[in-house]
């Protein structure tokens, strides 16, 4: 039985998802001499476009963290409910604690980061095939990702250096690369599902 608020839970994600797809377009256009590549995207929290980039990841969690309460309550959506509040308070956190506040940032990122991708993996109980496999790979290209990035960072000497560094890890696309393929494909899975809400509910 599909819950009546399924349909505003997905039009809520799917506006939190895209807004900060553009949200993040925009602050990269407007900070000078920024490198998706060799920037993180926690540099832009900083920079001159940080009030669009903080507002935008901010409102992500916020509207992300009201959908989940409007899920369906039904038995296969309450581990997925759980993972997207902790991702959507991730995000939240990551848009107050910003660069300035390395070790609340880096906490709230990694929990945006982790609970992101399981939400994605989740997911696929209450997903019919192909869109629960396309979900599985988007969640787990998500915490590869992440797990990529986090030895990347291990290995490029963050602890003696706030700047980027280059690392094997990164895999030739440098951190701001690597930290774009943990944030995109749970972000494309967001959208996803999102719609899938709608039009469940529509049915």
């Amino acid at each position: 039985m599909t819950h009546p608020n399924g349909k505003t839970a997905g039009i809520l994600l799917f506006i939190a998802s895209t807004q900060f797809v553009l949200g993040l377009i925009v602050a990269e256009a407007l900070y000078p001499g920024y490198s998706i590549s060799g920037n993180y995207v926690s540099d832009l929290g900083v920079g001159p476009s940080s009030m669009i980039f903080n507002s935008s990841i901010f409102l992500l969690g916020l509207l992300s963290i009201i959908g989940a309460y409007f899920l369906p309550r039904n038995v296969n959506f309450r581990a997925l409910t759980v993972l997207v509040a902790l991702m959507a308070i991730g995000a939240m956190g990551a848009g107050v604690f910003t660069k300035n506040f390395p070790a609340i940032h880096g906490a709230v990122s990694s929990m945006a980061f982790v609970f992101g991708g399981l939400s994605a993996i989740v997911s696929f109980r209450v997903l019919k095939m192909p869109l629960s496999a396309m979900s599985v790979i988007l969640g787990l290209m998500s915490l590869g990702a992440l797990a990529l990035f986090a030895g990347g960072l291990l290995t490029s000497g963050i602890f003696e250096s706030i700047e980027a560094q280059d690392s094997v890890f990164f895999l030739g696309i440098g951190p701001g690369g690597m930290e774009r393929m943990i944030v995109y494909p749970a972000l494309i899975w967001l959208a996803g599902f999102s719609g899938h809400l709608i039009a469940l509910s529509e049915k």
